[in-house]
């Protein structure tokens, strides 16, 4: 994870404010959803539309993803921090085709329509031209109490999908800067929320008393935390924080460092390393998908 993402993750708070929860409680009642368009994926049963999600901050522009027929698990993706995106889009229709309802929101609507980034791969962390892009979509985001408040909305929005099963346990997933939210959806939606996922999340475990890593006691649900090489040779004692307080609140996790992988492996259109070499690595993605895979057969249905 870069230091700026590092800086960012960090600046996530937990608490929440109860206006925000009644807001999204009214909001689930009156119907989330304004679809923008439906189209069949090419070449599979996949159904793709473009929703708004009416949030206590404004609209969220997200796609929406689910098998042509019958009801599904949910899964909610929280993106990295280059947002709802081409390769994101991708990743859902995947994920659809194994039979889950995908929800992929834009996770700075509060500051623009998706896609932010038209393109990821030409991003250069060195610069600072480009690293100050960030700040202004990222700050509207760890604003005290603004994920917990986005992940009830996007609950509240799967369970009122056709396509959803109410029956089965939701999933959760997050990517880079997505692994903190992925954490909180589980701890603010624990009846709902069944399995959880993060890939190359970055600060998971920080010092400040809000660590995502300390909401473990709310958490419910069956976790798998893959850790990039690079990250853990930079904070070696985060695999063992995240041990602990899993261990001690008895939620089932595992947590697997992936030893060759730099961090943002998973993504197929991460820029390149500082050296000229690919972040993403399709061996490690594949074996990381497959777990993903496993995790939610196993608890989701």
């Amino acid at each position: 994870m870069t230091p700026d993402e590092q800086t960012h993750h960090a600046d996530s708070s937990l608490p929440h404010d109860p206006s925000r929860r009644e807001f999204v409680t009214l909001s689930a009642a009156a119907g989330l959803a304004a679809t923008a368009g439906v189209v069949s994926a090419a070449g599979t049963n996949v159904i793709e539309q473009e929703v708004v999600i009416q949030t206590a901050d404004g609209s969220c522009d997200a796609a929406f993803f689910h098998p042509a027929t019958g009801r599904h698990p949910g899964v909610l993706v929280w993106t990295d921090i280059f947002g709802l995106r081409p390769a994101y889009r991708e990743l859902g229709r995947r994920l659809a085709t194994e039979g889950y309802a995908v929800l992929v929101p834009n996770p700075f609507y509060r500051s623009a329509k998706a896609p932010v980034f038209s393109d990821v791969a030409s991003f250069n962390f060195q610069s600072e031209t480009d690293r100050a892009k960030l700040p202004p979509l990222t700050g509207p985001l760890n604003a005290p109490g603004a994920i917990e408040s986005d992940a009830r909305a996007y609950v509240a929005f799967l369970d009122s999908q056709g396509p959803v099963s109410k029956s089965k346990k939701l999933g959760v997933q997050g990517y880079c800067m997505g692994g903190p939210p992925t954490l909180k959806t589980a701890a603010v939606a624990a009846e709902r929320i069944g399995a959880g996922a993060t890939f190359h999340g970055g600060g998971l475990v920080t010092d400040k008393p809000d660590s995502p890593h300390l909401l473990a006691p709310k958490i419910k649900a069956r976790l798998y935390i893959a850790i990039a090489g690079s990250d853990d040779a930079r904070q070696p004692e985060a695999k063992d924080a995240l041990r602990e307080a899993f261990a001690a609140a008895k939620v089932p996790a595992e947590i697997e460092v992936y030893s060759r992988t730099q961090h943002g492996w998973c993504v197929t259109d991460m820029p390149l390393q500082a050296n000229g070499e690919p972040t993403y690595s399709k061996p490690d993605a594949e074996r990381a998908w497959r777990k993903l895979l496993s995790l939610y057969r196993s608890a989701l249905g």
